[in-house]
């Protein structure tokens, strides 16, 4: 019995090996202990923050000498309106920018773009500092802090669940099913038949964009989500169903099994998932995420939703986007064309 149980699991490990799923149990810690080392750790030096005011707005002198003599903690913008200030924040020329309280006399403001980011978190924690190293335990200088994505936490997570949907479908459905049909010689068969590579190509790749909107659509049917501008966000949902649909329909022409094809889907999928989702909380990620391809959709796609944002506001995120859609599948139908592991 010992020994019919010792074989058994020696069996199932040397098939996990050829699977290549063994990789998964070496990759995932690995991933994760990279990902934590990007992001912040807590140390005693602040990062330095872009913090605008406004040059009509009559300031304490004493907090415009404290922020000016700290050039390490922040950098000041002067700006020409409280207009203007929602602009730089939207196009992240500035972390955040202080104006009169309207609630509260001698005290500010502060204005920025997330109130759940690590730019907010910066900013308050270093103007508490100064605060308490200039007057000691006086009246806070900002009384109140206001956010243009002032929304509810569903619909502030919504963007990140909407890429999770795309990424899951893409890389975790599409290559199975790919290699599915190669596993069992379905595509050899069809294409015995008049059915060109090209067609089915074209079919696997609407099969992806067809559930990624099915998915997004019934999500917000869940939820009730209102959308603002609908048609530039579901023109934005089409174009990264169409990217990664077709790095997907790649991925599962690299397999030869099903087993290798989730293995290498989970492969691609975290390191696109996470640090684009974790971007807002890290100065090392919001520096390396822009490199993804999911970043250039999960950027829009929040804009769009919280901010009303446009699809003529981010050209070069839909051409990126298109870009890599169009490389790889011209990949796959290379790799097709040869026949690769079939």
């Amino acid at each position: 019995m010992i020994r019919n149980i010792v074989t058994l699991t020696l069996n199932d490990l040397a098939i996990a090996f050829k699977n290549k799923t063994i990789y998964l149990i070496l990759f995932i810690p690995l991933f994760v202990f990279v990902s934590l080392q990007l992001v912040d750790q807590k140390d005693k030096n602040f990062q330095e923050v872009k913090i605008g005011l406004i040059k009509n707005v009559e300031y304490s002198p004493v907090i415009v000498a404290s922020i000016k003599a700290t050039d390490k903690l922040f950098a000041i913008s002067w700006l020409a309106s409280e207009e203007e200030g929602r602009t730089w924040l939207k196009e992240k020329k500035i972390d955040g920018f202080l104006v009169a309280s309207q609630k509260e006399p001698q005290s500010l403001d502060l204005l920025v773009l997330e109130k759940a980011s690590f730019q907010t978190i910066a900013i308050v924690e270093g103007l508490s500092a100064l605060q308490i190293a200039v007057e000691g335990k006086n009246k806070n200088w900002v009384s109140d802090i206001k956010s243009l994505r002032d929304s509810g936490i569903q619909k502030q997570t919504l963007p990140t669940w909407i890429l999770m949907l795309v990424l899951l479908v893409s890389f975790i459905i599409i290559p199975a099913q790919i290699a599915e049909e190669k596993e069992k010689k379905m595509i050899l068969g069809l294409l015995q038949t008049p059915v060109r590579e090209c067609e089915w190509l074209l079919a696997k790749l609407f099969l992806g964009m067809i559930l990624i909107h099915l998915a997004v659509i019934f999500l917000h049917l869940l939820g009730r989500f209102e959308i603002e501008n609908s048609l530039s966000y579901f023109a934005f949902i089409a174009v990264g169903s169409f990217c990664f649909s077709s790095f997907g329909i790649f991925l599962g022409f690299l397999c030869r099994t099903q087993a290798s094809a989730r293995t290498l889907g989970v492969l691609f999928y975290l390191p696109l998932l996470l640090p684009s989702a974790l971007s807002d909380f890290s100065h090392k990620l919001n520096a390396f995420a822009p490199v993804l391809p999911s970043y250039q959709f999960y950027g829009p796609i929040k804009a769009i939703l919280l901010e009303g944002g446009s699809i003529s506001g981010f050209s070069l995120e839909w051409m990126y986007l298109c870009f890599v859609g169009l490389v790889t599948y011209s990949f796959s139908y290379m790799l097709l064309k040869k026949r690769w592991l079939m």
